[in-house]
């Protein structure tokens, strides 16, 4: 096979937001791990990708047809405080697959760039992993995100606190826009009162996903309530499987609506809406309990940066922004209530709500893993006496007479999360070189709700010995 095809579809029609670049060339390319069955999905030749020309192409060394390789400038809110220029700081687009709709392939660590502002514009083996990892976990679980293709080891060591093996991400996505793609075209607009680029911007976003929008009465408002409902739609979904993202900045929030960035994110394990996993998340901005609450901050930023383009006038603009916004609480709690009821077996009913809430209260003071929960719960349907501790015996009364379906609880409840300290494991022997238990894991979580034998450890919370986790910005 010969090297994909791809298109230049950003860098052409946003040349302002693209910053030619080339990535840096490693000394001794090798493959780490490769996703065989998205590549097979994306139209691409895994034998090929493992090749020396392969791993050029999966390190930017070798550009395809119809590439421009491009460092993306966005701004962003990082912990509430704005930004008015981030970028790609070790990152870079090489392009679009053109395959059934538009993919972007990407790379992560791939060396500096006009916006490294500092960094080495380098990533490692084990963040990268991390990120490959959990985005595939995500995606078995069924929740918009982006992918990971490939990591390459560079045969480079970056310096850290300590040299470690370095690594590039091929990552796979609808699209990198941004919200904070959005606040520095909305910046530049207000300096220059010329609306032309953030209109091309907005256009973009809208032909690349959410056509339907283009027919609408006012194409912008449109796209805002796109937006907000596909995050509305994907929050609930972090919160039903318990996870924290733990890094929502605006620049972290896709127009797509896809999960991206896996920095500091981890799974939940014991129920608490308070659960922090990042270690410079000192205030808990970026709780568990309140990533519903991120997310319409920065749908609010998102409004804040398209409001020229709603109204005529800005009085006008801003109170249809303002209604639209104020809709993402109800569609989210919607989104959220299907799911759980789902999760518990239930129909809705006003008691069924009110047992939801109880059992959720149960779950914090008892410090029950959230996860694993639900799996009993559909044991204890079944009729099993022991499957949940004695303290929920009597909210287990009430359950039953509700008849759930625990047939179909087990459809929507996984038995197996990257728990923490099993990520933490792979990773730490993949950085001696050995990746069989990365294998091994990813192998466990491409299937998250078939339970199979053997695999009682996989399903399993974390030991005590394990301790306080916590998190870091490593990818």
């Amino acid at each position: 096979m010969a090297s994909p095809t791809l298109t230049a579809d950003f860098a052409r029609a946003l040349p302002e937001l693209a910053q030619p670049w080339q990535a840096a060339v490693p000394p001794e390319p090798k493959l780490v791990v490769l996703n065989e069955a998205l590549a097979a999905d994306l139209g691409l030749d895994s034998a090929w990708l493992r090749s020396s020309d392969g791993l050029k192409f999966l390190t930017g060394n070798a550009v395809p047809d119809g590439a421009t390789p491009v460092a993306q400038a966005y701004a962003g809110h990082q912990f509430g405080n704005y930004v008015p220029l981030l970028g790609d700081g070790r990152a870079l687009l090489l392009g679009e697959l053109d395959h059934s709709t538009p993919r972007d392939i990407h790379l992560k660590g791939s060396g500096r760039t006009p916006f490294a502002r500092g960094g080495d514009g380098l990533a490692v083996v084990g963040p990268m992993l991390r990120e490959y990892v959990i985005s595939e976990a995500m995606h078995a679980l069924g929740i918009p995100t982006t992918r990971s293709l490939a990591v390459v080891a560079t045969g480079a060591h970056v310096q850290r606190e300590t040299a470690l093996p370095g690594a590039v991400l091929t990552r796979i996505a609808g699209s990198h826009l941004r919200v904070g793609s959005f606040q520095l075209v909305a910046q530049q607009a207000r300096a220059t009162r010329d609306l032309s680029l953030l209109r091309r911007l907005a256009d973009y976003a809208i032909a690349r996903h959410y056509l339907q929008a283009a027919q609408a009465e006012n194409p912008y408002l449109a796209l805002f309530q796109e937006v907000l409902e596909a995050q509305a739609s994907l929050i609930a979904k972090w919160m039903h499987v318990g996870f924290v993202h733990g890094v929502m900045n605006t620049d972290n929030m896709t127009i797509s609506g896809e999960t991206i960035d896996y920095g500091p994110c981890a799974f939940m394990e014991a129920y608490d809406p308070a659960t922090v996993y990042s270690s410079i998340d000192y205030a808990g901005r970026y709780a568990y309990g309140n990533q519903p609450l991120v997310a319409q901050w920065n749908l609010a930023r998102f409004a804040e940066a398209i409001l020229p383009l709603l109204a005529t006038t800005e009085e006008l603009a801003l109170s249809v922004a303002v209604e639209t916004l104020e809709g993402f609480m109800p569609r989210y709690h919607s989104y959220w209530s299907a799911g759980m009821l789902a999760k518990f077996g239930l129909t809705g009913s006003v008691e069924s709500a009110a047992l939801i809430d109880q059992a959720l209260a149960l779950l914090k003071d008892n410090q029950v893993d959230y996860t694993s929960f639900f799996r009993q719960l559909a044991r204890a349907g079944r009729g099993d006496p022991d499957a949940l501790p004695p303290v929920f015996a009597d909210w287990l009364h009430r359950w039953r007479a509700l008849e759930p379906d625990a047939d179909a609880m087990d459809r929507v409840n996984p038995v197996y999360i990257p728990r923490n300290h099993l990520v933490e494991q792979a990773l730490t022997a993949a950085m001696h070189g050995e990746l069989a238990p990365v294998l091994t894991l990813l192998e466990v979580i491409g299937e998250p709700y078939r339970e199979r034998d053997g695999l009682q450890d996989y399903a399993a919370p974390a030991p005590p010995e394990f301790g306080e986790y916590r998190t870091f910005c490593g990818t």
